[in-house]
């Protein structure tokens, strides 16, 4: 996932003369630069960056010690999706009296040699939220073909601030440079993120380079530079993925130490022994999971006392599934107010997670807090704490020998199981009696979306009739009971027959109920397909049912994992009865792909005799995680599951006809 880049003075790779020489002053432009038309690494590109580069060091202002950050950009724009890149915003962070601000900028049009400066009068402040304010522009004159250009130094009071530097993104950059100077008095970690390599990695030391007035002695710097040449950009395949800073090639800065220049230190950086005793103590976490006697005061109390420990505990986590509503947020520790958030019958995540942990205490069940990260927020990291890693928590709980993850914020979901916005790996069980440790998160093994399907054709009234058995398990069960549940039936059915092929019409449904339950929705769905026999042919894809409509794998090549969350299987059987007088003229043909021990892969078999066709498909995804040399197999299994689903025929021809 990322490497650690050592703080010791090393050269890896030395920059080329034709990057050293790419000018670094504002306003130039090269007639490389002014030639460009497109990128040949990536033709589709719509924008390219040139060159960029950013300067971050330490200065006394104004008496006080500020992190000063520089950024100087030039993109060249290749088609007008480009034009997107024509308008920028700068975030600033401020906290009290203490503000982040822009004290330099320039920003530029350049055309055809000609230059189009943004006026002062044209940049604008917005206030975005409560801690965050925008500095914007947009640059004049925008065509196909523009170099924008733009630089700015901005200060800020929070000298930890060292946030680091994106190399890479949306669009590809010829060269992206990061140059910092850092006192010694600041220790930082650093981790390159993504598959990329340096172009450049230096660090070295120079004496005597910050002084503070009053201070004898002057602090030595290590002076860093780090770069990149021909970026990729990085392109998303959001459907099946984890967070994209996860691979994105990045590199990123964590304060571990500052040690004050009157020779005391303050250390950022703890081990999760320092951690487990802060949270122990904490109001806002130690504290909120020690509400058992609220909770005993006002929960029924045969709610913590009957049944075994697995039933009370399934009880209680149905009781906190319904007596709350999630109001979306996930907050995070030090906002979690639980005796607020039993009394309104809402709140966010911590809140009613919290308050399921403190009900199973109180019922003797030991639950403990289990710290993780949603999929789109990232993989916390492993080798030491990173608090702001984590903005999600549920319940732990061992019974019987066996482990359980409980979130009650989804009133749908069975217990044992979380939800899919949760499932990212692993998290960090804060055992307050015992050291935390980290638990993997396993998803629910079974999860699967079966159609049986048999399909009777109706000579005299030249139409088809059918019936669906539909079967979804796991996650899809979820799924399915929440969209009927929220649509209403009348909707739902509505939306079923405009997704599905040809003249289809639903004219009888049931929600088989002897047979679902919380894992398991069962559906059968009568159907007519209208006019399917055309004089003596019957033509008909046998696919009534599109598992997916499109590949969703499309890049031709893919730099990071692929990862499904959980298992899933899509299953299709289709029986036909052949009608009297008719023969089969064409089917489709049997064909079989899979992927490594059966992990990935597509079946479909055809059988036939005098009286039926017979066609069973199967397209299965038994692991979650796929690396990226696996990709192009996923993309084929896909490719063909889609084309299946879409060009296959069966014909029907009168035994008469010629």
């Amino acid at each position: 996932m990322f490497r650690l880049l050592k703080t010791t003075v090393f050269l890896l790779f030395s920059i080329t003369t034709s990057l050293s020489q790419m000018p670094d002053t504002f306003g130039q432009v090269t007639d490389f630069e002014r030639n460009l038309t497109s990128y040949d690494k990536d033709p589709d590109a719509n924008a390219i960056y040139l060159h960029e580069r950013g300067d971050n060091y330490f200065k006394v202002i104004d008496n006080r010690i500020r992190l000063v950050k520089e950024y100087h950009v030039k993109i060249k724009v290749l088609k007008k999706e480009g034009f997107d890149f024509g308008t920028v915003e700068i975030p600033l962070y401020h906290n009290g009296t203490y503000a982040e601000k822009i004290t330099k900028i320039q920003a530029v049009t350049h055309n055809d040699g000609n230059r189009y400066n943004v006026l002062p009068s044209e940049i604008f402040t917005e206030e975005y939220s409560e801690r965050w304010r925008l500095k914007k522009f947009t640059f004049p004159k925008l065509q196909v073909g523009s170099i924008l250009e733009y630089a700015y130094t901005l200060v800020t009071p929070y000298d930890y601030k060292l946030d680091g530097w994106e190399f890479q993104a949306a669009i590809p950059k010829l060269y992206s440079e990061f140059n910092a100077k850092i006192p010694g008095n600041w220790i930082y970690n650093r981790a390159l993120f993504g598959s990329l390599k340096l172009a450049i990695n230096d660090s070295k030391i120079k004496k005597n380079c910050f002084h503070v007035d009053g201070i004898a002695k002057s602090a030595d710097c290590e002076v860093l530079k780090y770069a990149m040449k021909d970026i990729p950009a990085f392109k998303e395949e959001k459907d099946f993925m984890l967070a994209a800073e996860n691979y994105r090639s990045r590199l990123e800065f964590e304060i571990s130490q500052y040690n004050r220049f009157d020779g005391t230190s303050k250390k950022y950086t703890k081990s999760w022994k320092d951690v487990d005793s802060e949270f122990r103590n904490d109001r806002d976490i130690g504290r909120q999971l020690t509400k058992k006697g609220f909770f005993e005061r006002n929960v029924p109390e045969k709610l913590l006392t009957e049944g075994s420990d697995i039933e009370r505990a399934q009880n209680i986590y149905k009781f906190v599934q319904q007596h709350y509503n999630w109001n979306e947020e996930y907050s995070s520790y030090g906002e979690a107010r639980v005796k607020d958030a039993f009394d309104a019958k809402k709140g966010n995540a911590w809140e009613i997670n919290m308050s399921l942990i403190n009900l199973l205490n109180a019922a003797d069940i030991p639950a403990n807090l289990m710290l993780l990260s949603t999929r789109q927020r990232g993989l916390p990291k492993k080798i030491h704490p990173v608090m702001s890693d984590f903005n999600y928590i549920v319940a732990k709980v061992k019974i019987d020998e066996k482990d359980y993850l409980l979130d009650a914020t989804d009133k749908y979901l069975p217990f044992g199981m979380l939800p899919f916005r949760v499932l990212n790996h692993y998290g960090r069980v804060m055992d307050f009696k015992n050291e935390s440790y980290w638990q993997n998160i396993l998803p629910e093994p079974t999860n699967i979306k079966q159609v049986r399907a048999q399909l009777v054709l109706d000579l005299e009234n030249q139409n088809a009739k059918g019936v669906f058995d539909i079967m979804n398990t796991g996650y899809n069960a979820v799924y399915r009971r929440k969209l009927i549940d929220r649509k209403g039936q009348e909707a739902y059915l509505e939306e079923l027959e405009d997704n599905m092929t040809g003249e289809f019409v639903i004219t009888d449904y049931e929600f088989v109920k002897e047979r679902s339950d919380e894992k398991k929705v069962i559906e059968r769905i009568k159907f007519d397909l209208g006019e399917a026999i055309q004089e003596n042919k019957i033509y008909f894809n046998p696919f009534l049912v599109h598992f997916f409509d499109s590949n969703p794998f499309l890049l031709e090549k893919r730099d990071y994992p692929i990862d499904f969350g959980y298992p899933r299987t899509y299953k299709y059987e289709l029986r036909i009865n052949i009608p009297t007088g008719y023969k089969v003229n064409a089917l489709p043909e049997s064909i079989e792909i899979g992927l490594g021990q059966s992990l990935a892969g597509i079946k479909m078999y055809v059988q036939r005799n005098d009286l039926q066709i017979g066609i069973s498909y199967q397209l299965f995804i038994r692991h979650t995680h796929f690396l990226p040399e696996d990709y192009d197999t996923v993309k084929e299994i896909f490719s063909k599951a889609v084309e299946l689903q879409k060009n296959s025929l069966v014909v029907l021809e009168k035994t008469d006809s010629k």
